[in-house]
C-alpha cells in the first residue's frame, strides 16, 4: 500500500463540475474521491485550495458551510488552503459599460509550494494533483528533480484538459462523473467535536 497526498485546485474543479452537471456535485467529499481514485493507497494528506467569495453574501455563506462540513467530516486529513480574489474594474470599449470582474490569486503558487514541500520531505509515494492548469508544469518539473522517486499523477476535472500536463505526465486521466456522484458528503454533516451540523445548501440540488 502506497502513501498518497492530494492537492486539489478548487477553482478548476468547481468550474469543471458546474459545466458538467450544474450544481449537482458541489457537495463533494474530496477525501472520499481521492480514496476512490487511489483505491490501493493510504490517503494521508488532502489539501483543498480555494479563495473566499467576494461581494455575494449567499455564495459566501454556502462556501463557508461547505468548507466547515469538509473539515468536520475529515478531521486530521483535509486542510483548506485559502488564496484570495482580486476585484478588477472592466470596461467595454464598444459601449463604455463598466462592470467588476474577479480574478483568483495565489492558488497556483500555493499548489506549487505544497508540491515542492512534499517532494523535499519524502513521506509519501504519490501526489495526486486535481487540476488541468498547465501553469503547474514548472513546479512538477522541479518536484521531480528534487525527488525523482515521487510519482505525480494529474487528475483532470470534467471538461478540463491540459496537453502540456499530459505530455509531461502521461498517467493523467479525467475524473469520471460516476466517481463524483459516489463521493458526495452526507446531506447533513455533524462535527463530532462540537456537535455543530452543516446541511447541504438547497441551492446545490
Amino acid at each position: 500500500m502506497g502513501r498518497t497526498a492530494v492537492l486539489i485546485d478548487g477553482f478548476n474543479l468547481y468550474h469543471g463540475m458546474k459545466e458538467q452537471r450544474g450544481r449537482r456535485y458541489l457537495w463533494l467529499d474530496h477525501v472520499a474521491l481521492a480514496s476512490r481514485l487511489r483505491r490501493r493507497d493510504q490517503i494521508v494528506d488532502v489539501r483543498y485550495f480555494t479563495a473566499p467569495v467576494l461581494d455575494d453574501a449567499g455564495a459566501s455563506g454556502r462556501q463557508q458551510t461547505y468548507l466547515a462540513a469538509l473539515k468536520a467530516h475529515n478531521p486530521g486529513v483535509l486542510t483548506v488552503v485559502e488564496g484570495r480574489y482580486q476585484r478588477k474594474r472592466m470596461r467595454c470599449h464598444a459601449c463604455s459599460t463598466h462592470w467588476t470582474s474577479y480574478e483568483e490569486k495565489e492558488t497556483d503558487v500555493n499548489i506549487a509550494v505544497a508540491l515542492m514541500e512534499i517532494a523535499a520531505l519524502p513521506t509519501v509515494d504519490t501526489v495526486l494533483v486535481v487540476s488541468a492548469d498547465s501553469d503547474l508544469c514548472p513546479a512538477v518539473r522541479s518536484a521531480r528533480r528534487v525527488n525523482p522517486q515521487l510519482t505525480i499523477v494529474p487528475a483532470f476535472p470534467p471538461h478540463r484538459r491540459s496537453g502540456e500536463l499530459r505530455a509531461l505526465l502521461p498517467s493523467a486521466f479525467t475524473i469520471s462523473e460516476t466517481k463524483l456522484r459516489q463521493s458526495q458528503l452526507p446531506p447533513v454533516v455533524t462535527d463530532s467535536a462540537t456537535g455543530a451540523k452543516y446541511v447541504r445548501p438547497a441551492y446545490w440540488h
